[in-house]
């Protein structure tokens, strides 16, 4: 009976002063939701991050380190050591333990926007989160040498559409003298967007690689061109490729072919691992996700601070109030109680709170987060993390509230009655 009484007591002492501890639970709930946020998509980005690919069993380039031949395989950042000759690409793959391949050449570019030489076997076989397969928004694979399939942030930011001719740039430089504009290419194909780097890479095939470049030497552009329509009716067959992908036929036939590659006598390569690549590139970029983790934790330490400031500073106003409780009988205990309950209550309204604007937030800004950053964010039950993060935050509401609960209780009735001036 007392302890509803002191419930009661609590609740009518918080509608008192409405105002200031509608503010206090404000700003627990802002930090918890900031909490929660940033794990969530801290939690988000980082199996985003590990499912840029997926399926790939191995991937090759010329020796260099695993990370750097991650970066422009994968992720089309920055360039290769060196390339990988043709007839070594068909002799590895040719192995019987090879399902499929994905041959990349890479090297030019369109308005900033990463150029890939790739076979139409990278729209069946390449795979990204958890084994989705590429699909295209509109259009098909290219099919002829002068086609193109672009991905969806390259479509979006450029307003390209199908049947759109474009003109494509050798290497990084979009300059006068480093465009093919002799040889445009067409639109074909958009994809849907992936949240991985194919949003913002240009797709075209082997043989229309080599017929950028099959009037330029060392980098620059013969004094001889060739027309497009006599570079298709010319032997366009690589020579040379940047990288390739493998699917293989048994998991337990990976490190094996690894060796194998990686002990190849007749040029130099690499085999990685995605998945090892992966981690150890996320392990040298992860410090930023602990730097945001650390950032929303002491925003959520500063409100709990101000919790028992606002406590503490009520205390002083209230000590009127708790000696007229102790004339009616309440008890030292009592009042200790009394205040111990309104920090835990701060605490669970401001969980509740919380959690409540996580949700309308999330719900609301799903669809924005996969059309902005590619980043699905997934509408899911709290898991055991977030539930220690409540209670935790409840835990320490309660503990500040043994701050003012125990000076309150050395409080005498006297000394709540005098009147100070």
């Amino acid at each position: 009976m007392k302890l509803l009484l002191l419930i009661n007591l609590t609740f009518k002492s918080l509608l008192n002063r409405r105002f200031t501890a509608g503010l206090t639970i404000l700003s627990i709930s802002l930090s918890v939701f900031l909490l929660l946020s940033v794990e969530t998509v801290r939690s988000e980005a980082r199996s985003s991050f590990a499912n840029t690919i997926s399926g790939t069993d191995i991937i090759v380039g010329a020796r260099s380190g695993s990370v750097q031949l991650l970066l422009y395989s994968v992720f089309r950042i920055g360039n290769a050591t060196n390339n990988i000759g043709w007839k070594s690409y068909e002799e590895i793959t040719a192995h019987p333990l090879v399902e499929w391949h994905i041959p990349i050449s890479l090297g030019d570019s369109h308005r900033g926007y990463r150029v890939m030489g790739t076979t139409t076997d990278y729209f069946e076989h390449f795979r990204y989160a958890r084994d989705i397969p590429l699909e295209f928004a509109i259009g098909e694979p290219f099919a002829g040498v002068y086609g193109a399939v672009i991905g969806a942030d390259v479509a979006r930011e450029l307003g390209y559409q199908l049947e759109e001719k474009i003109i494509l740039s050798h290497g990084m430089q979009d300059t006068h003298f480093s465009k093919h504009d002799d040889k445009p290419f067409t639109v074909v194909g958009i994809l849907e967007k992936t949240g991985t780097p194919v949003d913002r890479t240009i797709h075209v095939s082997l043989a229309g690689i080599e017929a950028l470049h099959i009037d330029w030497q060392g980098g620059t552009r013969s004094k001889k061109t060739i027309s497009a329509e006599e570079a298709m009716q010319m032997d366009l067959q690589p020579r040379q490729i940047t990288a390739f992908m493998l699917g293989l036929k048994s998991k337990m036939a990976v490190f094996r072919i690894q060796r194998a590659i990686n002990e190849y006598r007749k040029e130099p390569l690499l085999a990685i691992l995605p998945g090892v690549a992966l981690g150890e590139l996320w392990s040298l970029i992860g410090v930023a996700e602990k730097a945001l983790l650390i950032v929303s934790v002491l925003v959520l330490v500063n409100s709990l601070v101000g919790l028992l400031t606002v406590l503490l500073t009520s205390l002083n106003e209230r000590r009127r109030e708790i000696a007229i409780l102790r004339s009616l009988g309440c008890r030292p205990i009592h009042v200790f109680i009394l205040l111990t309950t309104e920090s835990f209550l701060f605490g669970v309204l401001g969980c509740l709170f919380g959690a409540i604007l996580y949700y309308v937030l999330l719900l609301a800004g799903q669809s924005l987060f996969v059309e902005q950053f590619g980043l699905y964010i997934p509408i899911t039950w709290f898991g055991m993390y977030e539930l220690m993060i409540f209670g935790l935050v409840m835990a320490t509401s309660l503990l500040i509230g043994f701050v003012p609960g125990y000076r309150a209780y050395r409080h005498s009735l006297a000394d709540g009655m005098a009147i100070k001036l």
